[in-house]
């Protein structure tokens, strides 16, 4: 028994490693099995399995939205990273020199609002198709609802404010009634003013300032047509007849304020014989500032009124303003007697010219115009001479209205002009002058200045003249 134990054991140890083999070599044949049995569990194919992997991450990113970092612009631009969201309203541009996109607010006190509550690091969820066409015109058409109900709203706050603030006008007259105070419109002064001048009783102090006040009233249009309705404006042209020059002065300046640019107004002046009083105090011995006045009635009413303009030739019209200008002590006058004459014959050129081109002017004013014979009648009484001394004045401001006059004369008077040797005298010597201020004008950096129009006003002259 002892001798049969060590022998089994002995045979035990020697048959281990045949046992260890046998095991490694079924393991072997039974991978090599499955490997050709199905090709789809080969762990020879690693590129296959990772490009699938990388297609399934990639579908699953396309089918994730986007989560968006909100960027805060201030009031500098500042660059964009990407995968960052604007806010609304954000002014975006692109930096071409650095290639960057860089974002600023656009305006403070319209997107403040917007910025208001969001987080720095707060995600956006962006999703381009929230909102349709028709959702976007839907709210469109509510907000504007919104804004006329809130514009109405504020109308009527504002009208209920205006309410509280003012009264009506018929309860601040009754009030004003019950304190003897009476509230006048225009018409009323109009009418209490023309019977205090009119008024045998006020005196000379009282009628200048009723003239003076009526002044600034009949400025309006409408004013100056209700001082027909009542007959003010005859009672004002019988001022001029007055023996008080402070009257007719303040007379003469009432009717140029009504005349002005009103055609109704003129035309009854023409009837109620203001043009005829008018002459009569500038060609009569009167103080300077009461010849000033009628002066300034004159003008108002012979602009753009061809009727009074025939008028005031058949009274012999040029031959009181030529006694005018050549009076002593006038001088100051003469400027605009030139200046008027200039106006009238402009007047008449662009009218003639306005109705040929395009044909809007009535043919009754038309004709009108065409009977006021003013350039022969100018060349015939001498205005050609009389125009041409007057360019010896010392004020810059009378030379330009002369060289002016005497260009729109030079058709007209061009034998007279040409043959004057003071009147050349005259341009050469004002050319000089000229000249030298134009210099100082252009190195002080004024190309075309004032007095460089007045010098190429005088070469333009003397270029006709040769």
């Amino acid at each position: 028994m002892p001798l049969t134990m060590p022998h089994q054991g002995l045979l035990l140890f020697r048959m281990a490693p045949l046992c260890v083999l046998l095991s490694m070599l079924m393991v072997s044949c039974f991978n090599f099995c499955l490997c050709h049995k199905n090709s789809e569990f080969a762990l020879t194919n690693p590129e296959k399995s990772s490009t699938k992997e990388t297609e399934r991450k990639e579908t699953e990113e396309e089918l994730e939205p986007k989560i968006l970092e909100v960027f805060h612009p201030t009031h500098e631009w500042q660059a964009l990273r990407p995968g960052q969201a604007v806010p609304a309203g954000s002014h975006v541009r692109l930096n071409l020199q650095t290639g960057a996109r860089e974002v600023k607010l656009h305006d403070e006190d319209k997107f403040q609002t917007n910025l208001k509550g969001l987080k720095k690091g707060k995600r956006l969820d962006i999703n381009t198709n929230t909102y349709t066409s028709q959702d976007l015109k839907n709210a469109l058409a509510k907000f504007k609802e919104g804004a006329e109900m809130e514009n109405s709203k504020e109308d009527q706050e504002r009208q209920a404010k205006v309410k509280r603030l003012f009264r009506p006008i018929e309860e601040l007259k009754k009030d004003f009634e019950e304190l003897n105070v009476v509230i006048e419109t225009d018409m009323q002064i109009m009418v209490r003013l023309i019977n205090k001048f009119n008024s045998s009783s006020s005196s000379l102090e009282e009628k200048i300032a009723a003239l003076f006040d009526l002044e600034y009233y009949v400025h309006q249009m409408d004013n100056a047509q209700d001082l027909l309705s009542f007959g003010g404006l005859q009672v004002v042209i019988n001022g001029l007849n007055s023996t008080e020059p402070l009257v007719k002065e303040y007379a003469a300046f009432v009717l140029g304020a009504a005349f002005s640019s009103n055609p109704k107004v003129q035309v009854e002046a023409i009837e109620g014989g203001a043009l005829q009083k008018l002459l009569v105090i500038l060609a009569t011995e009167q103080p300077l500032t009461t010849k000033k006045k009628a002066l300034f009635a004159l003008c108002s009413l012979l602009r753009h009124f061809p009727y009074a303009q025939q008028q005031f030739l058949k009274l012999g019209g040029l031959q009181v303003l030529r006694s005018l200008v050549q009076e002593k002590g006038m001088e100051v006058l003469a400027v605009r007697v030139v200046t008027l004459l200039y106006d009238l014959v402009t007047e008449k050129m662009f009218a003639e010219e306005d109705a040929e081109l395009t044909w809007d002017m009535s043919p009754k004013r038309l004709q009108q115009y065409r009977q006021v014979h003013l350039l022969p009648s100018l060349q015939e009484q001498g205005w050609c001479e009389i125009t041409a001394h007057l360019l010896a004045l010392p004020e810059h401001d009378a030379r330009e209205k002369v060289l002016q006059t005497l260009g729109a004369l030079l058709a007209t008077c061009w034998d007279r002009f040409h043959q004057d040797t003071q009147l050349h005298r005259t341009l050469g010597t004002l050319q000089a002058e000229y000249q030298a201020l134009a210099a100082l004008e252009l190195q002080e950096g004024e190309d075309e200045g004032y007095f460089q129009e007045l010098l190429d006003s005088i070469d333009s002259l003397l270029t006709e003249l040769r």
